[in-house]
């Protein structure tokens, strides 16, 4: 407990210089990257296909576990 302020202001001046230097970058650089629009669209098909896919396995497992139990 003796140290808590100064690592916190440590934790706060290391933040501080994070920020900086990104604010820095984003002004030199201002194409920062930006993802487009169709790998967000992949990204969120790819999300919901694995959802469902979790989905019906566990509805599957649900509704034969009766069946599984002697395997």
């Amino acid at each position: 407990m003796k140290y808590t302020a100064v690592r916190s202001y440590r934790a706060v001046r290391r933040l501080t210089s994070r920020l900086e230097e990104g604010l820095t970058e984003m002004a030199r650089r201002p194409d920062r990257g930006d993802i487009s629009i169709t790998t967000v669209i992949i990204w969120v098909a790819a999300v919901t296909g694995a959802l469902v896919i979790a989905g019906t396995i566990a509805v599957v497992i649900a509704k034969y576990n009766g069946n599984l139990a002697g395997i």
